[in-house]
């Protein structure tokens, strides 16, 4: 049998000619064994019907023939099958039966103990599979302590464990016993695989994702190299993902995981990848697709007798009724019944969040004192958890605390929560995982928000705000010793957008590479809340400017405006209001940077000045600051999207952080100017070449790199010393991830990931390039794009376009812009100064006018 896991399609042939030899030597005792082998290689490889089929016959000809212990080994084999199946009530049967056979059967003592051993683990399965871990632990442990288990089954006995263990949150024992298992596999080596995978799966769960995700890569090259399906391995991959928040990558994985399982009929594995579906349909916003997965998940829990997973699938439902605001009190009932039956079979992870789902509805069908007790119920169970576990209790604190009406406890909780969210963000190796994981922390976040705006201090909502701003940016990474070329996406595809400097497609290499799994940040502020140094400081820094820092709250906007001499905290509108204003404004600017009639364009021109009027109104009229005075504004959410520059009348940089900004004021007033500067045209790109020739006359001696002369690497060396760098390159945007967005450059595109990872960071940046300044805002207040990514790697300035650039016109404003550098201006006042000197009255310079934008200091 342990081939028959190893290489179960060469032992698939040498069994099928044992059954045959069987047949025509009328050997029954044979054929049964022959049959239970052959079924075990095709369950091996996901095909339960056709193992279950052969098993039914192995059953049928030991006991016609009087062969209890062939019986008893195939009633064994054929409970697996049937509990894999869903067929737990009849798995339990032939369990009953076995015990039956081998009582009866006339076997040397230690394979009747070896039996009984087997028929002893199966029950245990059954007991995990229903959903009784308690129980079912206990009888793992009592298995594992009698020693009477082959080789194999030890694994499968101390896998098993493990996997409850992380389960209810003991993971320095579950990783033990994972080690355990991997380590017996040196004699049963068919079973590392599966062994790798669950010590991946409990790694992750554990935080610690470089050891997980590497076993995740080991345990998919073994069963690639058995060519054993992948359908178990997807499922858990999924919940890695989830944990990660990579949700499209969790989708996908649980989706295949759904089709291969059930196309194999593995009817109990495939439930558990169904609820996993409609736990991220749920995080991603998709509640009907939620309550389908759900209610299909639990309607077949119910069928298999599976009473934990009906319970969790229940639980997704009622979360996405509440999150349709379609809950009652029957809902409440039902989740806290659920949670009840989750915490008494041991399945922390699951109970916690129950009890957090059962205080939200009480919430929303006004039991405040139901809530209060369940929600206190959730945090009692997760202090001792796992970190995402306990950021779900600290949730349910902040909760329970804000509907006692106690804010300071209400703090006390989200302070705590973020401050072990931070400490996960910082085992992260990429600057997008560490900008995902802030989502886990997003609720917690405008919960404190809420409460410091409650008591009207401006000083302490900025604090707040500073808290969960752009965290993820703060850790400065170490170049990667992998190559440019070989870091490149292997697959291009490149076009004409027909709308000036776009576009440029990469296909999307591995979110997260191996190689990424082996770098650690090096700054000790990423691992930390940030931390915000006081009005005092930040005044220091900006030198006269006005900082205005945006939040959020309940579906409203507000803004705290640090000015020389005092600070205010301004109550804005509804976040809805400015979504109705931008996006026909960003549709405007798109139409008028391919202006395709006059009627069309002057359509255009009256819809933008119409949707920038009345921005000025809902986002800087409110505000109070002096019309030329000079801003640095920090956006919340989707007002990264706002073209800033043509709201306010003076000098404006951008910021992901007022924090951030004082960084990137230092790296100014440090930085001793001595690099050199350097300029790229990129191919295929209407004026690139005279746009560069023209700003060499501004920066006699700078380095120019055109023609083939402009690829990836050549790039990449000469950005890593400039004082200033200029791009003029075809730009392609990748909202939905913007690691991904690029540059074309000679040889291809070359992505922001890529230029992250390769260290660069000129002090200075122009990217006179389509939507290269197009930022995309992630939950819990991060940014990630080209601008964020270079400003993380220690680039003190930048100026970039959030929509397409119109090419010649493009010219005339980078030659002011850069003649203000020449003569000392900082990028925003230089930018300032050339958008003044735009000819407006056309569509492709108003275009431009309104869409480049400082950020940073430099």
């Amino acid at each position: 049998m342990e081939s028959a896991d190893l290489h179960p399609r060469a032992v698939a042939d040498q069994a099928t000619d044992m059954v045959a030899r069987a047949r025509r030597l009328h050997d029954p005792e044979l054929l049964g064994l022959s049959l239970r082998v052959l079924a075990w290689t095709y369950r091996s490889l996901w095909d339960e019907a056709s193992a279950r089929r052969l098993l039914d016959e192995a059953v049928r000809t030991s006991r016609k023939h009087g062969l209890a212990h062939v019986e008893a080994s195939a009633l064994v084999s054929r409970a697996t099958v049937l509990q894999e199946m869903g067929r737990t009530s009849a798995a339990a049967r032939d369990l009953d039966d076995a015990l039956v056979a081998v009582d009866r059967a006339e076997m040397d003592p230690a394979e009747r103990a070896l039996l009984h051993g087997r028929i002893r683990l199966s029950r245990a399965v059954l007991e995990q599979n229903a959903g009784r871990l308690l129980a079912a632990e206990q009888r793992y442990r009592a298995l594992l302590a009698e020693g009477g288990l082959d080789v194999s089954r030890t694994v499968i006995a101390t896998n098993n464990l493990a996997m409850l263990l992380a389960e209810r949150g003991a993971f320095d024992e579950a990783l033990l016993r994972a080690d355990a298992s991997v380590d017996l596999c040196d004699q049963a080596p068919g079973l590392l695989a599966p062994a790798i995978q669950t010590r991946a799966w409990i790694a992750v769960r554990a935080g610690r994702l470089r050891e997980g995700m590497h076993d995740f890569e080991r345990a998919a090259q073994a069963y690639s190299d058995a060519g054993i399906p992948l359908g178990e391995y997807y499922t858990e991959f999924a919940d890695a993902m989830m944990d990660l928040r990579l949700l499209p990558e969790a989708a996908t994985a649980a989706a295949n995981a759904v089709r291969e399982l059930e196309a194999s009929g593995v009817s109990l594995m495939a439930t558990e990848a169904q609820l996993r579906l409609a736990r991220i349909a749920l995080l991603t916003g998709d509640l009907a697709s939620a309550q389908t997965h759900a209610d299909a998940a639990a309607e077949a829990a119910r069928h298999q007798r599976r009473a934990g997973w009906r319970d969790r699938a229940v639980l997704v439902g009622v979360e996405a009724r509440l999150e349709s605001r379609s809950v009652g009190v029957a809902e409440a009932g039902t989740a806290r019944r659920a949670a009840g039956r989750l915490e008494r079979a041991g399945n922390l992870h699951s109970a916690v969040e129950a009890y957090l789902v059962a205080g939200r509805v009480a919430l929303a069908v006004d039991r405040p004192r139901d809530a209060i007790v369940t929600l206190g119920r959730a945090g009692d169970l997760a202090r001792d958890g796992q970190v995402l576990v306990r950021l779900r209790g600290r949730l349910a604190g902040a909760l329970a605390a804000r509907a006692a009406r106690r804010p300071a406890a209400t703090l006390v909780e989200c302070r705590s929560g973020l401050r072990d969210l931070a400490v996960h963000r910082s085992a992260l190796p990429t600057i997008e995982l560490r900008a995902l994981a802030s989502g886990h922390g997003a609720e917690l976040g405008e919960i404190g928000l809420g409460v410091v705006l409650a008591g009207g201090s401006p000083a302490k909502a900025l604090a707040w705000m500073e808290r969960t701003r752009a965290a993820a940016l703060l850790t400065r990474f170490p170049a990667s010793d992998v190559p440019m070329a070989d870091r490149r996406a292997t697959s291009v595809v490149t076009g004409d957008s027909g709308q000036g400097r776009g576009i440029a497609v990469a296909d999307s290499a591995p979110r997260v590479s191996a190689e990424d799994w082996a770098r650690k940040g090096r700054a000790s502020e990423g691992s930390s809340v940030p931390r915000f140094r006081g009005l005092a400081a930040l005044r220091e820094a900006l030198d006269g400017r006005t900082l205005v820092e945006f939040g959020k709250f309940e579906g409203r906007l507000v803004a705290v405006v640090v000015e020389p001499r005092r600070a205010r905290l301004v109550e804005l509108g509804a976040e809805q209001d400015v979504a109705t204003e931008l996006r026909p404004l960003l549709f405007a600017l798109r139409r008028l940077a391919n202006p395709r009639g006059g009627a069309a364009a002057d359509a255009a021109r009256a819809s933008a000045d119409l949707r920038i009027a009345r921005l000025r109104d809902l986002l800087i009229a409110p505000l109070g600051v002096g019309v030329h005075d000079e801003l640095v504004v920090v956006p919340v959410g989707m007002l990264h999207g706002v073209p800033w520059s043509c709201l306010h009348d003076g000098p404006l940089a951008q910021a992901p952080s007022a924090t951030f900004w004082v960084r990137t004021r230092l790296a100014a007033q440090e930085r001793d100017a001595a690099g050199r500067t350097v300029l790229v045209a990129g191919p295929d790109l209407t004026g690139a070449s005279e746009e560069v020739e023209a700003l060499r006359a501004v920066h006699p001696g700078a380095h120019v790199l055109v023609d083939a002369g402009a690829g990836a690497g050549e790039v990449v060396d000469a950005l890593a010393d400039a004082d200033l760098a200029h791009l003029a390159c075809h730009g392609s945007p990748r909202a939905d991830n913007p690691m991904f967005s690029s540059l074309l450059l000679a040889d291809g595109p070359v992505t922001v990931q890529e230029l992250h990872g390769a260290g660069v960071a000129p002090h200075r940046l122009v990217l006179a390039s389509c939507h290269s300044g197009a930022d995309v805002a992630y939950a819990g207040d991060e940014v990630l794009g080209f601008v964020s990514a270079m400003l993380a790697q220690g680039t003190a300035g930048v100026v970039a376009s959030i929509a397409a650039v119109p090419d010649v016109a493009a010219v005339d404003l980078m030659l002011e812009l850069h003649r203000g550098l020449r003569d000392g201006l900082t990028l925003a006042r230089a930018l300032h100064a050339a958008r003044g000197r735009v000819d407006r009255s056309t569509p492709e310079g108003f275009v431009n006018w309104c869409t480049f934008s400082a950020h940073g200091a430099a």
